[in-house]
């Protein structure tokens, strides 16, 4: 099975009425890093001050960039048949099926959390935000909130969970609900 750990970055923090500037994607097979992609996207939207001091991703860098229309296909080919993996999956799989959706392609793959995946094999942490999870676990993350620096700090994560997932967490993931408890009784 491969997975596509994605992280973006995008105009404001709701998934509704707000663009993607950075898309990342790190393809992993469960064991190690096999590819990454990133580029800047042009959001055809202003950047909001605050999300441009987060980020470091200004008006200017994102003007010449690639309108997501331009990038779709790429980004399709790289997630379809994988299961797609986020910090937050809910916020990075909504809005980019969205986008994929806006220019024609329809994404249906498995999705899976590692917020969600940390607090099962490794409970009781003070945080299970990215940097603070990463540093409380020793992973390497730099450039914070920025999509690469995030999605291989992820995928960085993703590994570390792996060897750790006595419970076969992550190998259910992906098979039908009727046989993930096909030995209940």
């Amino acid at each position: 099975m491969l997975y596509a750990i994605v992280d973006i970055e995008t105009t404001g923090n709701h998934a509704t009425g707000n663009g993607i500037t950075e898309i990342a994607i790190v393809i992993h097979n469960g064991t190690e890093i096999l590819r990454c992609y990133e580029t800047l996207v042009n959001p055809r939207a202003y950047i909001p001050r605050f999300v441009q001091s987060l980020t470091g991703i200004t008006n200017e860098m994102v003007r010449t960039a690639p309108v997501f229309e331009e990038v779709a296909e790429e980004v399709y080919g790289l997630l379809q048949d994988k299961v797609f993996v986020a910090h937050n999956v809910g916020f990075d799989h909504t809005l980019v099926k969205q986008q994929l959706e806006t220019a024609g392609y329809m994404l249906d793959v498995k999705k899976l959390c590692t917020i969600r995946l940390s607090r099962r094999i490794v409970p009781g942490l003070q945080s299970y935000s990215l940097g603070k999870l990463c540093r409380q676990l020793g992973i390497g993350h730099t450039q914070q909130h920025r999509a690469a620096g995030d999605a291989l700090a992820t995928a960085k994560l993703f590994s570390w969970l792996a060897e750790r997932d006595t419970q076969n967490i992550i190998g259910r993931t992906g098979r039908p609900r009727a046989n993930r408890n096909r030995n209940a009784t």
